[in-house]
C-alpha cells in the first residue's frame, strides 16, 4: 500500500473563507502555539528513556490544522519539523470521520508520507463542539524498528519490509483508553528495552499538546483560532514571497554527488534546477540518479523536508515557519529517482544520504542568488556508528548509537566561522553527554577534540571537525555506513571544502579496519577502540581575504597549523608556536597574497 504522495503534498484549503481577525490576537495565538510545541518537545526530553531522546533531543513537535497544514513548529530538527505533516494528512484523508476525541495515532511509514521507519510520528486530534480543528504531533527517532538487524538501519536489505515494521496510521489510544494490545504488538517487534517508555513519552506529549490547544480554543473561541491560523499562514507566505521577489529571476542549477550507497555503488548524483520567477520558487530534481541497483533511497517526505529546511535557512529567521513556506514553493521530484523511490525500495539509510545532498544541491545552486545565506545546512555521516553486544551488568543486549560522538561538518557563513559541533539541519540536536553514555553502555570515551586543519579554508573558516576515540569494555559488533570521504562538505563563494571523514575500527590494534563504505557486524574485542575523524565544514569566501591576525589566532588555538596558514591562507608567520612568540610577517604576507591573487585572476 502506498499513498499518492505528490497529491498528499498539494496545497490544502484554509479553515475559513477569509474571516477577519485582529492581527494582534492572531500573533498571540501563533506565539502560544509555538510555546505549546516547545513544551511538547521538552516533555519528551524529560520523560523518554533512551539517550537519543532524553539527551540528544532527536524530536520535533508541530501543530497542524484539520486539513494537515502546519500552523506552528518547535525548535527541533528541521528535517523532522518539515516531515510531520504528510502522515497526519494521510490519517485525516483515510480515517476521516472515524477520528474521535481522545484518540492518539502512531505512524512511521515512509510510503505514506513519513521519512524513514525509525521516525515515529505520534499525533492527537483536538475537537471543538464535535468538530476536528487541530492536530498536535510529536515525531521522534527511535533506536530500533523491528527489522532483521538491531539499530533501525539495515543496509543489506533490498526492500523496506526488511527494514522493520511499517505503520501507516494506527490508534495507540482510542477515545481516551490506551490500546494495550497494539502497544504490546509494537513492543514485541522491537528490541529496545526502552521502546515502550519512549512511545509513552510521545503519547503523553501529544496528549499534553491537545490539552493546551483545547485551552486556546476555550479562551479565544474556535472561530477566532481558525481565522488566526489562516491569517498567519497567509502572512508567512506573503513575507516569504516578498523576500524571493528580491532575488534575480533565472534558472540556477547544481550537481552534487554522494560517495556511494551502502553496497558501494559510487557517485550518487543529485541534480537540481531552481527557478526564480517573480515571487515564486520552483525546485526541480529532474536528472537525478535513478539507478535501480541502488540501496539508499530518500523517501518523498524526506526529500520534501530537506528541501524546505534548506530554503528556510536561507530566508529571514523572522519569518515564522508554517504552511506558508510550502504553499509558496513548487517541488518537482520525478518518481523513480533516488529522491522519490519506486514503491518498496529501502529508505532508512537514504534519509541521511542522499537526503542531505538535497540541501547541499539547493544551497550551491542559489549561491549566485543569495551568497550570504547559501550555506549547505547538511551533514556528511552515513548512518550512526552502532555498537551491539551484551552488557554484563544487566545481562541484556545493548544497542549504542554513539550519540555522544556525533560532531562535525558545520559550514562557515558570511560573517561567521563554522561553530560548535552540528549544523542547522540538525538544529536542536545535542550530543549525548559522555558521562550518561558511559553509565548506560559498557564503553569509555578517551578522546573528544577538534582536528587541526580539518576546517575548510575561507574568508570565514569551516568547523574543524572532531577526533573521537571510544573503547568498548566488552566484546561487541559494529554496524555502520560512512560517506563524506570522496565528497566532503563543500565550500561556498570561493571557500574550500572541509576535511573528509575517516572511521577506523579496532583502532591502534594489529588488525585495524578502515571503513571504506560499510561495516557489517565487524567484531571488536573488549579493550579495542574505534576512532572517528569527523569531517570539517566548508569555508566561505576566498581564504586570501581572511584577516591575517585571525589566522594567527587560529594557529594559536590549534585550529590551523603554521604550514596551513601559509599554504591555504597566504599568511606567513614568524616565531615559535611552542614559545607562543608567533607573529604575522606583514610584508611577506602581503607579497604572497598579492602574488597568489594575480595567479588566480
Amino acid at each position: 500500500m502506498r499513498a499518492d504522495l505528490e497529491a498528499l503534498a498539494q496545497p490544502r484549503p484554509p479553515l475559513t473563507d477569509g474571516a477577519p481577525v485582529d492581527p494582534v490576537i492572531a500573533e498571540v495565538i501563533r506565539g502560544t502555539m509555538e510555546t505549546i510545541c516547545f513544551e511538547m518537545a521538552v516533555y519528551v526530553s524529560r520523560t523518554a528513556t533512551t539517550p537519543i531522546l532524553n539527551q540528544s533531543n532527536e524530536r520535533n513537535a508541530s501543530i497542524m490544522d484539520r486539513n494537515g497544514r502546519y500552523a506552528a513548529v518547535s525548535v527541533g530538527i528541521p528535517q523532522l519539523m518539515m516531515s510531520s505533516a504528510l502522515p497526519v494528512r494521510y490519517a485525516v484523508d483515510h480515517i476521516g470521520d472515524g477520528i474521535q476525541p481522545g484518540d492518539v495515532f502512531l505512524a512511521n511509514d515512509p510510503y505514506n508520507g513519513g521519512g524513514h521507519l525509525p521516525d515515529y510520528n505520534v499525533f492527537a486530534p483536538v475537537f471543538s463542539d464535535g468538530r476536528l480543528v487541530l492536530m498536535a504531533s510529536i515525531q521522534c527517532h527511535h533506536g530500533d524498528t523491528g527489522g532483521s538487524v538491531p539499530g533501525g538501519y539495515n543496509v543489506t536489505v533490498k526492500d523496506v519490509w526488511g527494514e522493520g515494521l511499517r505503520v501507516p496510521a494506527m490508534r495507540v489510544v482510542e477515545a481516551g483508553k490506551e490500546r494495550t494490545d497494539v502497544l504490546e504488538m509494537l513492543a514485541a517487534n522491537n528490541r529496545s528495552p526502552g521502546y515502550l517508555g519512549d512511545i509513552h513519552a510521545q503519547i503523553g506529549s501529544a496528549q499534553l499538546g491537545a490539552e493546551r490547544l483545547g485551552e486556546i480554543l476555550a479562551r479565544f473561541g474556535t472561530d477566532v483560532v481558525e481565522a488566526a491560523v489562516d491569517y498567519f499562514i497567509d502572512s508567512t507566505g506573503r513575507r516569504f514571497r516578498a523576500e524571493v521577489a528580491g532575488w534575480p529571476d533565472g534558472v540556477y542549477e547544481a550537481d552534487v554527488y554522494g560517495d556511494h550507497d551502502p553496497w558501494g555503488n559510487p557517485d550518487i548524483h543529485i541534480h537540481v534546477a531552481v527557478t526564480v520567477e517573480g515571487d515564486r520558487l520552483k525546485i526541480d530534481f529532474s536528472g537525478t540518479d535513478d539507478r535501480d541497483e541502488l540501496q539508499a533511497w530518500s523517501s518523498y517526505g524526506n526529500t520534501r523536508a530537506y528541501t524546505m529546511a534548506q530554503i528556510a535557512c536561507m530566508t529571514s529567521p523572522e519569518i515564522p515557519k508554517n504552511e506558508g513556506f510550502f504553499e509558496s514553493i513548487d517541488i518537482v521530484v520525478p518518481e523513480g529517482c533516488v529522491l522519490n523511490p519506486p514503491f518498496g525500495k529501502p529508505v532508512s539509510a537514504g534519509t541521511h544520504h542522499p537526503g542531505t545532498e538535497v540541501g547541499e544541491a539547493i544551497a550551491l545552486a542559489l549561491q549566485e542568488v543569495a551568497p550570504d545565506r547559501a550555506v549547505p545546512q547538511v551533514y556528511k555521516t552515513g548512518i550512526p556508528t552502532v555498537l551491539v553486544g551484551e552488557d554484563p551488568r544487566t545481562g541484556h543486549s545493548f544497542t549504542d548509537h554513539s550519540a555522544e560522538v556525533h560532531a562535525g561538518w558545520c559550514n562557515a557563513a558570511k560573517g561567521t566561522d563554522g561553530w560548535g559541533a552540528q549544523n542547522a539541519s540538525f538544529g536542536n540536536l545535542w550530543k549525548a553527554t559522555t558521562e550518561m553514555n558511559e553509565s548506560l553502555f559498557p564503553h569509555i570515551q578517551w578522546s573528544a577534540d577538534y582536528r587541526t586543519d580539518a576546517g575548510g579554508p575561507g574568508q570565514w573558516r569551516g568547523l574543524c571537525g572532531a577526533h573521537y576515540v571510544k573503547e568498548t569494555l566488552v566484546p561487541c559488533e559494529v554496524y555502520t555506513y560512512v560517506v563524506g570521504m570522496k565528497y566532503p562538505m563543500p565550500g561556498v563563494a570561493g571557500g574550500k571544502p572541509g576535511a573528509p571523514n575517516k572511521l577506523t575500527l579496532r583502532y591502534g590494534s594489529d588488525d585495524p579496519y578502515v571503513v571504506e563504505h560499510t561495516a557489517e557486524w565487524v567484531p571488536m574485542d573488549a579493550g579495542q577502540s574505534f576512532n572517528f575523524d569527523y569531517g570539517g565544514g566548508g569555508g566561505w569566501g576566498d581564504p586570501l581575504d581572511r584577516d591575517a591576525d585571525t589566522v594567527l589566532g587560529d594557529v594559536l588555538d590549534e585550529y590551523v597549523s603554521v604550514e596551513a596558514a601559509e599554504r591555504d591562507y597566504g599568511v606567513v608567520l614568524v616565531g615559535s608556536l611552542e614559545d607562543l612568540t608567533l607573529a604575522v610577517d606583514e610584508d611577506r604576507t602581503a607579497e604572497l597574497r598579492s602574488a597568489r591573487k594575480k595567479e588566480g585572476s
